[in-house]
């Protein structure tokens, strides 16, 4: 993954996102971003605790969608460039991430 400089640390940097994805994912960012300003305004408002959890539950699953699409263009870009570079650091060093990234999201 391509590292630059952010004045602070290294910031890393996808091999690849595919501009159909990346549009995607900004609609659905937005969205979520629509909606948690939605829930802000339920609970100003003291809507009835169900239905702000039920949004709260959309949110989650829109966000999870979201970290569907991040997931796949890492698998198909990030790491398998990484797979096949030769480097078998590189590789041990994707293989732990990946394992991490996986116990992670999958709940």
């Amino acid at each position: 993954m391509p590292l630059k400089s952010n004045g602070k640390k290294p910031v890393r940097h996808a091999v690849h996102v595919d501009s159909a994805a990346k549009q995607d994912l900004l609609l659905r960012l937005r969205r979520v971003e629509g909606q948690v300003r939605g829930v802000q305004n339920m609970v100003e408002e003291e809507r009835y605790c169900p239905e702000v959890l039920t949004q709260m539950s959309a949110i989650r699953e829109s966000l999870r969608s979201v970290e569907r699409i991040l997931m796949r263009n890492h698998l198909e870009h990030c790491a398998t460039e990484a797979l096949r570079s030769g480097d078998d650091k590189k590789a041990q060093r994707t293989y732990q991430e990946l394992t991490e990234l996986f116990y992670k999201h999958a709940r």
